[in-house]
C-alpha cells in the first residue's frame, strides 16, 4: 500500500486533486491533505487530514501532488506538478517568459496535457536535468467530464442560464465592469446567472456581487466546488480566467469581456452594452466558433476519456519503482529561505482559521 500527500495552499486545488483521490482510492492506497494557508472547510469527514508540518513528515508519503507553483521542500516523497490550471498564456508573454513553464526547482515530475505542452517541458528536461516529464491530462478535467448533463431542474423554466467567473488582476478583471450589465439582465427576469469569483478577489466586489444572489442569480463561494454547477450553463461568461477554457470541454459557448487570449474559439467583447448581444449570438450556437472551440481545446488537453488522473498515478508509480536518472535539483538557498519565512505566516494563518471556523 501506497502512501500519497496533496499539498493546498489555495481552494481551488480541492477540484483539481479530488479526481486523483478517487483513483488513489480505487488502486487500495491512502492519501492524507495538508492543508496551508487556506480554508479546509470543504474537506469531507472521509478524507484524512494532517494537521501540521511535523504529521505530514510522520505520514511519509511517496509522493507529493501540488497544483501550485512551489511544494515545501523538505517533505518526504518525490514531488509532482499537477497544475492550477490549462496551459494557456494569460498575459501575451514570450512563451520563455510564461508562468506555466517556468522551472523553479522544486518537481521531480511535470504531469503535462497535451502534445504541445509536453513538447516544451521535454526540451525543459533536457536543459535542466533535474525532473521527469509524462503525458497524463489534468486530473479535475475528469470530474468536469462526468459532470451532470444539462438540462436540470435548476432550470425549469428554461431561461438561458449563464456562467460567470472572473479572475482577480486590476489590469484583466472585468467584475467592476460587469456588475451593473449583470444586475439589470437578473433584473430583467430574462437570464438565469451562476456567479463565482476567484479567492484573491477585493472583498467589496466580492461582496457586491453576493448581495445580487436571488432566484435568478447563483452565487457560489471561493471555496465551494462549482463543477456539479459547469453543466447547468448554457453559455459562460468570463474574462481572462482560464475557467473558460475548461467550460468549452463541455461544447459550452464562451462569451468574454476585453480579454487577454482572444481567438475565434471565443466571442470578445470591449464594452459593457456589447455583452448581452454577444450572449444571446452565443445561444445559437454558431457553427464556425463551436469547431473552433473544440479544436483549440483539444490543443490544450488531447485527453477527453476521463481517465487522467489514472494516468497521472501511472507516470508516479512507474517513476517510483523505475526511477529515473536525473541531476540534483538546484539548492535554491535563497527561495528555500522565502518559502519558509512565507511558510511561518501561512502557518499562523492556518491556525487562525483552524480556530475561527473558516
Amino acid at each position: 500500500m501506497r502512501r500519497y500527500l496533496f499539498y493546498v495552499s489555495q481552494p481551488y486545488s480541492y477540484a483539481i486533486l479530488r479526481p486523483l483521490q478517487a483513483a488513489i482510492r480505487e488502486r487500495g492506497d491512502e492519501v492524507a491533505w495538508l492543508v496551508v494557508g487556506c480554508t479546509a472547510k470543504p474537506l469531507g469527514a472521509d478524507e484524512k487530514r494532517v494537521m501540521s508540518f511535523r504529521e505530514a513528515r510522520a505520514w511519509a508519503a511517496e509522493a507529493v501532488f501540488c497544483p501550485g507553483d512551489w511544494v515545501p521542500f523538505f517533505l518526504p516523497g518525490i514531488k509532482v506538478k499537477v497544475f492550477h490550471g490549462l496551459p494557456i498564456n494569460k498575459r501575451a508573454h514570450k512563451p520563455e517568459k510564461q508562468s506555466h513553464f517556468r522551472i523553479r526547482g522544486w518537481f521531480d515530475l511535470y504531469c503535462t496535457m497535451a502534445e504541445t505542452d509536453t513538447r516544451r517541458y521535454q526540451k525543459l528536461a533536457a536543459e535542466y536535468g533535474h525532473f521527469a516529464v509524462a503525458k497524463t491530462g489534468w486530473p479535475k478535467l475528469d470530474a468536469i467530464l462526468a459532470s451532470q448533463p444539462k438540462g436540470d431542474a435548476h432550470n425549469g423554466d428554461k431561461l438561458p442560464t449563464v456562467f460567470y467567473a472572473s479572475t482577480f488582476s486590476d489590469d484583466v478583471t472585468s467584475a467592476p465592469h460587469l456588475v451593473n450589465v449583470i444586475r439589470r439582465m437578473r433584473d430583467s427576469g430574462k437570464w438565469r446567472f451562476i456567479v463565482t469569483l476567484h479567492p484573491k478577489m477585493p472583498e467589496q466586489i466580492v461582496a457586491e456581487y453576493r448581495a445580487m444572489a436571488n432566484e435568478y442569480l447563483t452565487f457560489i463561494e471561493s471555496d465551494q466546488d462549482f463543477i456539479p454547477l459547469m453543466s447547468h450553463a448554457d453559455v459562460m461568461l468570463c474574462d481572462t480566467s482560464s475557467i473558460l477554457f475548461e467550460f468549452m470541454f463541455l461544447d459550452t459557448p464562451v462569451v468574454t469581456f476585453r480579454t487577454n487570449m482572444p481567438g475565434p474559439y471565443l466571442l470578445d467583447t470591449k464594452t459593457p452594452e456589447q455583452v448581452e448581444p454577444a450572449l444571446r449570438e452565443a445561444l445559437t450556437h454558431p457553427p464556425e466558433l463551436m469547431a473552433n472551440m473544440r479544436r483549440f481545446a483539444d490543443e490544450l488537453h488531447e485527453f477527453r476519456d476521463g481517465q487522467s488522473s489514472k494516468r497521472v498515478l501511472d507516470a508516479v508509480e512507474c517513476f517510483l519503482d523505475n526511477p529515473p536518472k536525473l541531476k540534483k535539483k538546484p539548492l535554491n538557498l535563497l527561495r528555500k529561505i522565502r518559502i519558509g519565512l512565507r511558510l511561518r505566516r501561512e502557518a499562523a494563518l492556518q491556525k487562525r482559521l483552524d480556530q475561527s471556523g473558516a
